[in-house]
């Protein structure tokens, strides 16, 4: 998120940063195992370490960010039963604003998810991986918005405040895996075939869910 320090007030500089390091972690820019540095961000940022330190304090709270010490503030590794947890209410939820896609889609919201779906495909090709990761997470909340589902898509911010360090991890090594099933979204939401858009979307989450659970960057049970 863009935001002036030099005019903002501190209620709103404060959530302008949250926002910047939230907005990190969905798109996949932090990765688990990351370590942030408050005073290198406030440096970054133009501002002075308290509001940053405050956003950092807030997302730990939140169970976002794992706090061993103030010097010491890193992206979890996730545990495996709670990705597994997470994937579920994902399953339920990605797939109702699939369903509300499919009904309220314009020639112009297909148009967009198709741009969307072009340009993750050239950032693969590219190894743009982190790029790559940020689009597949826009193609995700454009279906809630296109859904016109607002509260819907915030609680899907919140899981995925969890779940793009983790995907980001294993886009790489997903590759086309990752983005194969939007096609198929595309094509149902064009048809406005609402269970079709649900199923699919589905099999997008399970099939980068299995690239995820055999990549290694989860924390087994009985690890």
């Amino acid at each position: 998120m863009d935001f002036d320090v030099r005019t903002a007030d501190h209620n709103s500089l404060g959530e302008g940063i949250y926002q910047h390091i939230a907005g990190a972690l969905i798109k996949g820019a932090l990765k688990p195992g990351d370590r942030l540095k408050i005073r290198d961000l406030a440096q970054q940022l133009g501002t002075s370490v308290t509001p940053v330190r405050d956003a950092i304090l807030r997302l730990v709270h939140e169970g976002v960010l794992s706090l061993k010490s103030p010097r010491d503030i890193r992206v979890p590794m996730l545990h495996q039963d709670r990705y597994l947890e997470i994937r579920m209410i994902r399953l339920k939820l990605e797939g109702l604003a699939a369903e509300g896609a499919a009904r309220n889609a314009t020639l112009a919201d297909i148009e967009r998810l198709e741009r969307l779906t072009e340009d993750n495909e050239r950032a693969l090709a590219q190894g743009k991986f982190t790029r790559a990761t940020e689009i597949n997470q826009i193609f995700h909340f454009e279906l809630a918005n296109i859904a016109d589902m607002p509260i819907l898509r915030g609680i899907l911010q919140n899981l995925w405040l969890q779940m793009g360090p983790v995907i980001a991890a294993a886009y790489e090594g997903g590759g086309r895996t990752m983005i194969e099933h939007h096609y198929d979204v595309i094509a149902a939401i064009r048809r406005h075939d609402c269970l079709a858009a649900k199923n699919t979307i589905r099999e997008d989450i399970l099939d980068g869910g299995d690239v995820i659970l055999n990549s290694g960057i989860l924390i087994r049970a009985d690890g």
